[in-house]
């Protein structure tokens, strides 16, 4: 058991960003606000109104 264990402790590198060192999303800074925030909202407005456009033509 001793010998599984030191093996997957070697098998872990220390240099590679594992998913739960990165941090939680900062919306104080600009970039962090615009990408996870006002793009997506964005995206979503300009969705519904190509369906009501689109919706019209037909």
């Amino acid at each position: 058991m001793q010998n599984t264990l030191y093996f997957l402790m070697i098998q872990k590198s220390t240099y590679s960003q594992n998913p739960r060192d990165s941090g939680i999303v900062d919306l104080t800074r600009p970039f962090d606000l615009i990408v996870f925030v006002i793009l997506p909202i964005i995206i979503i407005v300009l969705y519904f109104i190509w369906k009501r456009q689109k919706k019209q033509d037909e």
